[in-house]
């Protein structure tokens, strides 16, 4: 079981920005594990290898790039 990041060090559950993510991050999804859930949308997994390497949540608006 993987710890999850405390509430202080955690990014914002709301980060709408870009974001580059590798294979050893797949099955990605959004919100990450890496952000905060208690203000997060519900937890949508993104098919951004299906997407050609891009894939934008459709919750959100974040972005995700693909970089390996």
């Amino acid at each position: 079981m993987t710890a999850q990041p405390s509430p202080a060090n955690a990014t914002p559950g709301h980060d709408t920005g870009r974001h580059e993510v590798r294979r050893a991050d797949l099955p990605l999804s959004c919100p990450t594990p890496a952000m905060a859930l208690w203000n997060a949308h519900p937890r949508v997994y993104l098919p951004i290898e299906a997407e050609g390497g891009e894939s934008t949540c459709p919750y959100c608006g974040a972005q995700y790039v693909l970089i390996d």
